[in-house]
């Protein structure tokens, strides 16, 4: 291999992909991704079929049912909900909740909930919306401060102890009797 290989290589080899690649993830892991996204796809079966008209040979065979409106409402719903997951993470308990209801309501409105294919996913869209929780913030370590940060913090006034007070710090070992310090005498 050439040197003129080697400088050929970019500083930074992770480019405008990588780069867009780290921020759609950094967002992802900000909030409930996986539950938006399978609510938003559990509405597009519950809304589809009941308008669909499938045609199998020259037969042509229309899902029409009477609750078509209803069937259009929670498919919707569903995906404003999945959306609303996505943008506005406090409410994500909310969105669990309806995402969860509005799927069991759509097995007898919309067709066995889009011929279980509306019913499953936003049955795991609910619970994956409500368990869905945001990374605690890191705690620093108070090992890797440096020494200059600790010590310019305020250190507290030392105070002086009653022999009580450091008698009931010392702990007390298995079938052990407490005992006064040897200053104190017993009463």
């Amino acid at each position: 291999m050439s040197s003129a290989t080697v400088e050929a290589w970019p500083e930074n080899p992770v480019g405008p992909v990588g780069r867009t690649r780290r921020g759609f993830r950094a967002w992802r892991r900000t909030r409930p991704f996986w539950g938006g996204l399978l609510a938003m796809i559990a509405g597009v079966p519950i809304l589809y079929f009941p308008y669909a008209h499938l045609s199998l040979g020259g037969l042509t065979v229309a899902m029409a049912t009477t609750a078509g409106a209803g069937s259009m409402i929670i498919g919707l719903l569903m995906i404003s909900l999945g959306l609303t997951a996505w943008f506005q993470p406090l409410v994500r308990i909310f969105c669990g909740v309806a995402t969860t209801i509005l799927a069991l309501i759509s097995v007898p409105v919309s067709n066995l909930g889009g011929f279980g294919m509306g019913l499953v996913p936003g049955l795991i869209a609910g619970g994956l919306l409500v368990s869905w929780a945001p990374l605690p913030e890191p705690v620093a370590d108070p090992a890797t401060e440096s020494a200059a940060e600790f010590a310019a913090a305020p250190q507290p006034a030392p105070v002086a102890q009653l022999p009580a007070q450091a008698a009931a710090e010392r702990p007390l070992e298995h079938g052990a009797v407490p005992q006064a310090p040897a200053g104190e005498e017993q009463r």
